[in-house]
């Protein structure tokens, strides 16, 4: 059985397999039943292995195990085994939410959060900094700056940018407007974003930004966190940002998007 190595690489990502896992699925689906020594043989894994990737499989439901003697292995419908695998994967993902959630009241997050106070103590503001990459990982970072903030925050972003900001970011920009933070959005506003501009108005003050192209959040007038990468060029896995604590940096961007925010047009 020859599977090309592109296919092989795109179940990994999309079922959460490693290599032999997926080598001993797509086996078993090329002959329906058969047993751990003919799958070993087939899919080139170690026999020695090959048992251990089988269970593995039963236990994430994608195949079956078919009693006798010799033992063999039956694979299941890909689409049952996509039912299977989403079913498990929600099981799973609400376990670990409720254990989360538990950590909340737990000596454990004490303990860590007092190790992380008496270690930021020795970190100079100047040193907190660091480079992400993927824009799930950006917006997680964006949404924890957004949430300590106490006075103000700055979001300039591009057409899609805000389309997405308004998924991932409203319930928090939500709360820090009760508190009294005060919001400004500049982004260009078209008929694909319009409504979401207008939606973004419960929380923030938003103005169309026609004459250039950024990407940057400031918050509280120390820390700032900027794009590297054109949106409309890379794909999101390669987005790439700079997060840095620097009130030096992050006032003069600041005064200078001041001069650009009065001549741009409020959303009406």
């Amino acid at each position: 059985m020859i599977v090309k190595d592109e296919f092989l690489s795109r179940l990994r990502k999309i079922f959460d397999l490693n290599l032999y896992e997926v080598k001993v699925w797509t086996a078993l689906l090329s002959r329906g039943t058969s047993t751990a020594g003919e799958l070993s043989n087939i899919s080139d894994v170690p026999r020695s292995r090959t048992y251990d990737i089988l269970e593995s499989l039963e236990k994430k439901g994608f195949i079956i195990m078919k009693l006798g003697k010799p033992i063999k292995f039956v694979a299941l419908k890909p689409e049952e085994v996509v039912e299977r695998v989403k079913k498990n994967m929600m099981k799973h993902a609400q376990e670990r939410t409720k254990r989360l959630e538990k950590l909340k009241g737990d000596d454990v997050l004490q303990e860590l959060s007092t190790l992380f106070t008496q270690g930021i103590k020795f970190v100079e503001p100047s040193n907190l900094s660091g480079s992400l990459k993927g824009r799930q990982n950006l917006y997680n970072h964006l949404d924890m700056m957004i949430r300590d903030a106490e006075s103000t925050i700055t979001i300039v972003t591009t057409k899609e940018g805000l389309n997405r900001k308004f998924e991932a970011l409203m319930p928090s920009l939500e709360k820090c407007k009760k508190r009294g933070v005060k919001i400004r959005i500049a982004a260009p506003v078209n008929s694909n974003n319009l409504k979401v501009a207008k939606d973004f108005k419960k929380v923030a003050e938003i103005k169309n930004l026609e004459k250039m192209k950024a990407r940057f959040v400031i918050i509280d007038s120390n820390q700032l966190m900027f794009m590297l990468l054109d949106d409309e060029k890379f794909h999101s896995n390669y987005d790439l940002g700079v997060w840095i604590n620097t009130d030096f940096f992050a006032q003069t961007l600041e005064q200078l998007f001041e001069l650009a925010w009065k001549d741009m047009k409020t959303v009406r």
